[in-house]
């Protein structure tokens, strides 16, 4: 029975539930008065229900298929204005003991090079991001007991937070790791980890069991329930993601929205970010073996309307995407991308005749640097930020919440966003960067809500101008 307060995976996703779900709208996908009532509920930034967001999905008409995409365009610059959030993976280790259809890293595969950095070259992988201007990282490792057990995992969180490198810092630390158990998510939440994310994948509990034949990733239920056993570990900011193109989009859509309403209807705090990957060409992995690829029409329809449902959530799109696909999602719906990222163990050090070593979890499309990204941001009128106050400040959890769903989130992620990013044009942007740079802060700045804390920001970016660092509000 579908349970959005239960803790049991299989009643807070429930089978049932998506597929009534998927029929309900399919009846209702032409209904214009339903149609109308859901567009003008999404267009007040009170978010959709899965099913409402089901309905907006199967429409096929296409004067509303419009409609949906200008609502997400006007949804998302009320709640994020021109503000995009960058970052950037960190990959500690390839070993793995799963053995996931879809992912390079899965324990048969016999030709991709196994690494695992050790402390010292973690130091300069972070170096090397810090040199580039990045705040942010999200950490990533494979599931091994022996290769990569939590101690290792700490450690390596110990040592990126510990590095000062001339005017660089990691400053708020991602982890995307395997579901583990309570205990450990308390030793990640004392690590001071920023967001713990980890995608479902699929929430098709047959689809998923094919997807993953062994491994401690098998287990469907653990899997789901992670989440839940981060909240009670104190993490109180959760990521949720799946990888489209695994099963049909309909049902994983609804499943991730079902999720997402399962976290607010037990723990009061929605998810913080959702994820939205595609299937791509990896090594050991061809996308045209799975049968449910998504459109690129659809998938960015998928982007709007989960802005609409869930309008206060981050929404992360990697360098899976080309930079075409990047640009059109970010009007939508995204407001967190990643830019200059390298997907292979060691990645950010590797000398260039090097560049071919196989230790990639999958391709990048998008393979501009971070300045071209946060340059062509900018020539975009887009405000790169390298933002990451709430977290220091305490902004977390349903503290967080309080402040997004109610839109007061905006008088600090503007101050602070401005003041990151002219950080970054004096430390690290090329000429032409610096020049794009500066114009956007003059349009920027005027926006900040609070006369205060405008005035405050004015002042502080002569002091950055004349190097002082690490200002927030």
């Amino acid at each position: 029975m579908y349970d959005p307060k239960s803790r049991v995976a299989e009643e807070f996703i429930c089978h049932e539930e998506i597929l009534d779900t998927l029929a309900y709208a399919e009846e209702h996908k032409h209904d214009r008065p339903l149609i109308d009532t859901l567009l003008e509920k999404a267009a007040s930034f009170r978010g959709l229900t899965h099913r409402e967001a089901a309905v907006l999905l199967a429409c096929d008409l296409e004067d509303v298929n419009q409609k949906i995409l200008d609502t997400a365009v006007r949804v998302k610059e009320h709640i994020y204005g021109t503000r995009i959030v960058l970052f950037a993976p960190l990959y500690l280790s390839n070993y793995c003991v799963n053995t996931c259809t879809y992912c390079p890293y899965h324990a048969k595969n016999k030709h991709i090079q196994r690494k695992k950095l050790t402390q010292e070259e973690i130091e300069r992988e972070v170096i090397a991001l810090q040199d580039l201007g990045h705040k942010r990282l999200l950490l990533e490792a494979g599931e091994h007991q022996k290769y990569n057990p939590i101690e290792y995992i700490l450690e390596s969180i110990k040592t990126i937070y510990s590095i000062k490198h001339k005017n660089g810092a990691i400053r708020r630390l991602n982890v995307n790791i395997a579901a583990t158990t309570v205990e450990n998510y308390r030793k990640l939440h004392e690590a001071q980890i920023g967001t713990y994310q980890l995608f479902q994948e699929t929430y098709h509990k047959e689809s998923y069991k094919l997807l993953h034949p062994k491994g401690p990733k098998s287990d469907y239920a653990y899997h789901t329930e992670a989440h839940d056993r981060a909240m009670e570990g104190g993490i109180d900011d959760v990521g949720l993601g799946v990888l489209f193109g695994l099963e049909h989009c309909q049902y994983d859509f609804v499943g991730l929205l079902m999720h997402a309403e399962h976290l607010e209807a037990v723990w009061g705090v929605g998810p913080h970010t959702i994820s939205v990957p595609r299937i791509c060409p990896a090594d050991d992995i061809d996308p045209n073996t799975f049968s449910n690829a998504v459109p690129d029409d659809l998938f960015l329809k998928i982007v709007a309307l989960i802005r609409l449902a869930v309008p206060y959530t981050g929404m992360i799109m990697s360098t899976r995407e080309s930079a075409r696909i990047r640009t059109e999602a970010l009007r939508l719906g995204i407001s967190q991308i990643s830019g200059g990222s390298r997907t292979s163990v060691g990645g950010y050090t590797l000398e260039p005749e090097d560049e071919g070593e196989n230790t990639a979890q999958f391709e990048t499309s998008d393979r501009r640097s971070l300045d071209q990204i946060v340059k062509w941001l900018l020539e975009n009128k887009y405000l790169p930020s390298f933002c990451t106050a709430c977290y220091r400040a305490g902004r977390t959890g349903d503290r967080f919440m309080q402040f997004a769903k109610t839109g007061e989130i905006a008088t600090y992620c503007q101050a602070n966003a401005v003041m990151t990013i002219k950080e970054y044009l004096c430390d690290y942007a090329s000429a032409a960067t610096r020049k794009a740079g500066e114009e956007v802060l003059k349009a920027e700045l005027p926006k900040i809500p609070h006369e205060k804390i405008r005035a405050a920001a004015e002042k502080r970016l002569i002091r950055i101008e004349a190097g002082e660092r690490d200002f927030r509000f």
